[in-house]
This record gives C-alpha cells, structure tokens and sequence, in this order.
C-alpha cells in the first residue's frame, strides 16, 4: 500500500482573506476548521457566496429555501469568526462561467482587499469517478480569472481601484500539495455545518448528512499528510 504523500504547511503569513465560492455549505464541508484556525490568529475572512443555494433542499421551493439558507450559512460562519457574509445572487445549478461571474469575483476582490483567496475544487472531478458538480466548476475557475482581473486596471475599470491578491488557496482539490492542522479548531468546523440544520436534512440517504462522522473521515486522511490528528488540504496557487 503506498503511503500518502506529505503535505507542505500552508502560508500563513498573510492578514486577510476573501472565500468565494458557489453555495452555502461549501465552505463547511472542511475549510471552515481552517477559517476557525486563521480567525483565531486574529485575520479577517470575509465570505462570499455566488449563490443562495435556493434550490439546494428538493423539498422546500426556493422562494423559501433561498432566504433560510443564507440564515444558515451566516450562522456557520459567525460559528469560525467570519462576520461578513455575502451573496451574488447567481442562480443555484445553473451557474455559467462567464464575464459577469469574474465581474462579480473582481468587484468582491477590490472591495475587500484580501492577501489570499479561498475558493473550492475548480477541477471537473473530486477523484476518479467522482464527478464534480457544475457550479463549482464555473465559480473555481471565475476565481482563478477574477482575482487576476482584479489586479489589472484596464479590466472592469468602473469597479474601483486594481489590487493584488498574493495566492489563491483551493481546498477539496485532487491536486492538493499544501495542509493546515486543524485538529484545535475542528469541533468548530463541524459545529459551522451542523448550522445547516435544515439542508442537512433534506440530505437523504447520503453520508454528507452526518456532519462529525463524514468531516472526520476526510480531516484524519489529510491529517495523516500534516502530521496532526486532522487536517484541511489545499492546492496552492501564487499570483
């Protein structure tokens, strides 16, 4: 059996962060442990979402489910420290890559100023023969091209002054190469998704719906590649 390669220690020289990515949850599936790390370091992490993820509960029209769970992912985030929490507006499943998407990426990029950019798995899948979902293909790979945007002055020149984002950090990715410990701030992480409380219900028969045990399988895997009880993985892209 070939042991797992050892990952490298994230970076953490850095002050502010900007995490977008396509839905509420997304961030608690892993990197909030991380988030619960870094605000305790005393950084300032502000979220955005793409979307409301309005049609992310089958049971619950999305009239109503838009507004519950942005309630729910303001709450995970105040769990981890993040105070700011916004959202874009995008519609949740059919997302599409394109000018507006790294538009909005770049507005919320010279707005907030951030050293570092969060952002989830751009890839098309997870590991062999575990598709990735569409929204997170197209909001990843906005990321990748609006923070550059961000930095260039004759793109998107009514947004505001350019600014330059250090590195992006790209958790969940197949092609991870750094880890952060987060065996200290782990309860928190899965205490910032269990504040989906109504999504994670309307989960049925998936394993996803048991936040400690589903979060525990994957943070000892990477755990083990950190040298730690749990970890959170990223692939690692300087700017």
């Amino acid at each position: 059996m070939t042991t797992p390669e050892a990952l490298e220690p994230v970076d953490e020289s850095w002050a502010t962060a900007l995490a977008f990515v396509a839905h509420p949850d997304d961030l608690e599936y892993g990197t909030a442990a991380a988030v619960a790390r870094w605000t305790a370091q005393g950084k300032r992490i502000v979220y955005g979402l793409a979307t409301s993820g309005e049609a992310g509960i089958d049971g619950v029209d999305p009239e109503q489910c838009g507004p519950l769970r942005e309630a729910e992912e303001r709450a995970g985030a105040a769990i981890v420290g993040v105070e700011t929490v916004e959202f874009y507006g995008f519609p949740d499943g059919t997302v599409e890559y394109g000018l507006p998407l790294r538009r909005a990426v770049a507005d919320a990029v010279r707005r907030h100023r951030p050293d570092v950019v969060l952002t989830g798995n751009y890839r098309g899948f997870w590991a062999p023969g575990q598709p990735n979902q569409a929204d997170h293909i197209a909001v990843g790979q906005a990321v990748l091209d609006g923070v550059r945007d961000a930095a260039n002055r004759w793109i998107f020149r009514d947004l505001g002054d350019p600014w330059h984002a250090r590195r992006i950090l790209v958790s969940g990715s197949p092609e991870a190469t750094h880890g952060v410990d987060v065996t200290d701030t782990f309860d928190l992480g899965v205490a910032s998704l269990e504040a989906h409380g109504e999504y994670l219900r309307g989960l049925v028969d998936n394993p996803m719906s048991e936040p400690r045990e589903f979060l525990e399988s994957i943070a000892r895997q990477v755990g083990t590649r950190v040298g730690a009880k749990f970890g959170v993985s990223f692939e690692v892209i300087e700017l």
